[in-house]
């Protein structure tokens, strides 16, 4: 059975965590929460704040940015959190972000990503392991440093802290270099813009990565984490035309005209001419025509939206998706509980009376 998340996402101008809603879902059964960062609150404080008003649900970063936190201590804050939350309940979701945030926000060099991810993930999993001082010489990063403006007397420790050495690690990554680097070293994978039928697309990069990998790695003993609007509506127009500006957004403008994920999916998903016009709308600040670029179908396929019986027949799609697990997002500040308990109903953690199935 699909398991059950609540992405949160990362905050507006004001931090405002819905304890609540997450209390809810945690006694319906909903197996994680996800937080995330850009360039406004981190991800990792708000779920050591959440492990204080929960006890079972599993707390997850979607994502920690590379360029915010040495390896080092995205190991350390991972590993207090889950001490914090009394072991076993922290999920490292870390990822890249991109040129713009990384060199802009960050003051860090994007430098070469599928290197720093590969010696990110290698440096953390030696500090949960505690099998020694941490040494690494990577081909992005190294401990001891040693490049320039080093004094030449970095030592390799060990944590004080004795944690969790199984701290599972998730990537989130897309394109094909990178999807099959997940497979290989992660733990899990939060998808970008995993949508149900991409399975055939993303199956050859993963079993390139298990394989890879070796040891009997596979989608059996592997996590993937997608995400997916959701808004009840009997207007359903409305509601797909409510998520446009969104898209509008992370396509035309999050990131540089030449190096932008997010419109690079789009393209790959056959929306070339959709994702060129939106682009060039945005940029020019034509930012209405933009969101009103975005077409219906693409939105659709990414959300589930309308009366609870149109959203609980599309939902089937992504239990069958490939999927391990679904996180729920809502747009806009106020999560709406009705969604919390319709979502659990569709997963069949709950019966149409509300009870735990």
């Amino acid at each position: 059975m699909l398991k059950l998340g609540l992405n949160l996402g990362y905050s507006g101008a004001d931090l405002k965590i819905p304890v609540e809603l997450v209390q809810r879902a945690e006694a319906l059964g909903y197996d994680s929460v996800w937080t995330a960062e850009a360039y406004g609150s981190d991800a990792v404080t708000p779920l050591a704040f959440l492990a204080g008003k929960t006890s079972r649900i599993k707390l997850g970063t979607a994502i920690m940015q590379l360029a915010a936190r040495t390896p080092a201590n995205a190991a350390m804050s991972a590993a207090t959190v889950d001490a914090l939350a009394g072991g076993g309940r922290f999920i490292a979701g870390i990822g890249v972000s991109g040129p713009q945030i990384v060199e802009g926000w960050y003051g860090q060099p994007w430098g070469k990503p599928y290197w720093r991810i590969k010696d990110y993930v290698s440096i953390m999993r030696k500090v949960f392991r505690r099998e020694g001082p941490v040494m690494h010489a990577g081909r992005e990063i190294s401990l001891p440093y040693s490049g320039p403006g080093a004094m030449g007397v970095g030592k390799p420790l060990q944590s004080i802290l004795h944690m969790n050495r199984n701290i599972p690690i998730y990537l989130g990554t897309g394109n094909e270099a990178t999807v099959k680097l997940t497979a290989e070293i992660a733990d899990g994978w939060l998808p970008l813009g995993f949508v149900p039928g991409a399975m055939a697309e993303y199956r050859p990069w993963l079993e390139e990565g298990f394989r890879r990998a070796g040891g009997g790695k596979g989608l059996a003993n592997f996590a993937i984490q997608g995400q997916v609007h959701v808004e009840i509506n009997s207007d359903v127009k409305a509601a797909l035309d409510r998520l446009k500006p969104e898209v509008a957004l992370y396509v035309g403008g999050m990131g540089h005209r030449d190096k932008n994920f997010h419109k690079d999916l789009m393209v790959r998903r056959g929306y070339k001419a959709e994702a060129d016009r939106i682009q060039e709308l945005y940029l020019a600040q034509r930012k209405q025509e933009a969101a009103a670029a975005v077409p219906d179908a693409w939105i659709d396929s990414r959300s589930l939206v309308g009366p609870p019986e149109r959203i609980k027949q599309r939902y089937r799609a992504w239990a069958d998706s490939g999927l391990t697990g679904l996180s729920i997002r809502f747009r806009g500040p106020s999560p709406n509980p009705e969604v919390i308990s319709l979502m659990a109903e569709a997963a069949g953690l709950v019966s149409a009376s509300g009870h735990r199935a």
